[in-house]
């Protein structure tokens, strides 16, 4: 019940933000929802006057459909043919007390008539707001359909039965495609209605963006709640539910974090007599806690195929998101020193003075350091009607920056494949969970292969463990395999990859000349002669050099391969003639440092990759250097 309550904390700690409209980057709006409403796409908007008049109506665009709507405990959980209806906006069938004389039909018990009576009762109530009795007064007519489609937003045929869908048939009644039949996937009668209203005195608030009526339903709907219970989160006896919010992820989610409505199979029976034999939950925490899950994941989560990837904070809800790569989380972190330094410890105190307006925020409202804490989840349904948090960890901030803060500094290479406002730029730190899948898996792997990846990848962040051996293995092979991609993409891979086996070998980006492993002196001696080559060839030569073709084969076999490598080399070594002997001398100084024994055929393991980049990047960094070198040895030989 953890996550629950600290949803519930959230929502609390928000309480100034209910009922704000918010955008995505997409431009579409959300907000934290008031209790006891939810959101609907609704189809056409019908304007009344306050005297419960018709004045208007037009059918709705699509970008402006979401609906924050009054919402009861029988309605949100609604299905079938249940009657069931929400309090004031609903299905034309709900509304619409004309429905049956249009051809609307109905199975059993007229909707209306129960919509009409509970919209009455709460028009009649005490707590009734204008607005709710000039809408009761107008709907009360039974003319809704008539008044739609006397002003064209509704369609009928000959015999004025409502049109089920659009048929070109219709085009001697109708010589363009009515608007309805562009925002409805089904028929008419299940457009969604909303109800506003119009005074020629002054500018109303909309009906669903209007905080007083979010107060009227609610406390008109607060005598109406359940028996009180103990509420499993809280502790305190309040009014319980058995019925959850769906719509977690998006307006046509219809799966639920918790359910029991199974009372002959075998959700709960065998185990308790009752849903809440099992667990009582309080209607008031339910709803906050699903409302805050709601907007946090409009607002910050990442979904991937329907999986939700979400990290808030119970007062600061900004907290560094871990599935993120260094240069997400402060962009303005330059690498100028860094590479100039050529040293982690560099980068590593840059990175701490990044993170310290997050370490700035610890403290939570209530002013105890402590209570200031850190919510990661993930969500995911593996049915239409079920949803499971997969993973949940609930961390003190300080403790979790710290954790961060590690990741970020062991997990780390040099990366060029982001971009600012200048194009692509460097930075050095811990790459996304997103981009290691596709460093392991290719750019083509699919949301599924990616979202598993990102959820095996939050413990190594935040509880510190190993990367799993068959990511690491997989990305390795990938970067030993440059011929199969574009030379952007392996640059990516390799830098990546690099980042990975980082993670467990701790080397430094700067280059070691005094490291005698095996493996790192292979990979230094690819990179010499990939320099060597590429120099010779020239800025216009396109093509792979050898050492990049024969890369597979040199993980696999590098003493064979480089026999291969270090032949084909010569004419290059010739073409470039006395600019030659300042690489060709690092060739022969990194090969002295090899042990006879070690110069074998025995595959290379991930340290040669790391040999490879921080041997090229040395050259690439210092070529003016080597300039003078050759300089140098010219004058030597004379």
């Amino acid at each position: 019940m953890s996550w629950l309550l600290n949803l519930y904390e959230t929502y609390e700690s928000n309480l100034d933000r209910v009922g704000e409209i918010e955008r995505t980057y997409g431009g579409r709006e959300f907000t934290l929802l008031p209790v006891s409403h939810t959101t609907q796409n609704a189809h056409i908007e019908v304007t009344v006057t306050e005297a419960g008049e018709f004045h208007s109506a037009e059918v709705i665009d699509k970008s402006d459909a979401s609906t924050l709507i009054p919402s009861t405990e029988k309605s949100a959980s609604r299905a079938g043919s249940v009657i069931s209806p929400y309090p004031l906006h609903d299905k034309l069938s709900y509304v619409a007390g004309d429905f049956r004389a249009f051809g609307g039909t109905i199975k059993g018990e007229e909707p209306f008539a129960t919509y009409i009576q509970e919209l009455h009762n709460w028009a009649e109530s005490s707590y009734a707001h204008p607005k709710v009795k000039s809408i009761y007064q107008y709907l009360s007519k039974r003319t809704l359909i008539k008044d739609l489609v006397t002003h064209k937003m509704l369609c009928v045929d000959e015999d004025n039965r409502l049109i089920d869908k659009w048929d070109k048939k219709y085009e001697s009644l109708y010589p363009e495609k009515p608007a309805i039949f562009s925002v409805i996937a089904g028929e008419q009668d299940s457009a969604f209605i909303r109800f506003n209203v119009y005074s020629p005195r002054s500018i109303m608030a909309k009906v669903w963006k209007d905080p007083e009526m979010y107060d009227s339903f609610i406390r008109y709907y607060q005598e109406h709640l359940g028996d009180e219970d103990i509420c499993y989160v809280t502790g305190k006896r309040l009014p319980s539910t058995d019925k959850h919010a769906n719509k977690i992820r998006n307006a046509a989610d219809k799966a639920k974090l918790i359910s029991a409505n199974d009372t002959s199979g075998f959700t709960f029976r065998g185990r308790f007599n009752q849903s809440k034999d099992a667990a009582s939950i309080s209607y008031e925490v339910s709803q906050k806690a699903h409302n805050a899950l709601k907007w946090l994941i409009n607002r910050q989560g990442k979904t991937i195929d329907q999986r939700v990837f979400l990290v808030w904070g119970n007062d600061a809800l900004d907290i560094p998101d871990p599935t993120e790569d260094t240069f997400a989380l402060d962009p303005d972190l330059t690498l100028n020193v860094p590479v100039k330094s050529n040293t982690n410890d560099t980068f590593a105190n840059e990175f701490d003075k990044a993170l310290d307006g997050y370490k700035n925020k610890l403290t939570s409202k209530s002013g105890d350091v402590f209570k200031s804490e850190v919510n990661i989840m993930v969500l995911d349904s593996a049915t239409t009607g079920r949803m499971a948090v997969l993973y949940y960890r609930n961390l003190n901030k300080e403790l979790y920056l710290e954790k961060l803060i590690k990741w970020h500094k062991t997990c780390a290479w040099l990366h060029k494949y982001r971009k600012n406002a200048e194009g692509f730029t460097l930075f050095y730190g811990a790459p996304a969970t997103k981009d290691i899948a596709f460093a392991a898996y290719g750019p083509r792997a699919s949301d599924k292969i990616v979202k598993g990846l990102m959820e095996r990848m939050l413990p190594c962040i935040i509880d510190d463990r190993e990367i799993p051996g068959d990511i690491v293995n997989s990305a390795f092979h990938r970067a030993s395999n440059p011929v199969s991609m574009e030379k952007w993409e392996w640059e990516k891979t390799l830098s990546i990859t690099c980042a990975l086996i980082n993670r467990r070998e701790g080397y430094q980006l700067a280059l070691d000349t005094e490291n005698t492993n095996r493996d790192y002196l292979f990979g230094r001696l690819l990179a010499v002669a990939d320099v060597l080559e590429r120099r010779a060839l020239g800025a216009d030569e396109k093509r792979s050099t050898n050492a990049i073709r024969f890369m597979n084969s040199f993980s696999r076999h590098p003493e064979r391969t480089w026999n291969t490598i270090q032949q084909s080399l010569q004419p290059y070594q010739a073409r470039m003639g006395a600019k030659a002997i300042y690489l060709s001398k690092i060739i022969d100084e990194i090969a002295s440092k090899f042990e006879i024994e070690d110069f074998n055929n025995k595959p290379l393991s991930g340290k040669y990759l790391l040999g490879f980049y921080s041997q090229r990047h040395e050259l690439y960094q210092s070529k003016d250097k080597n300039e003078d070198a050759v300089e140098a040895s010219e004058n030597e030989e004379r």
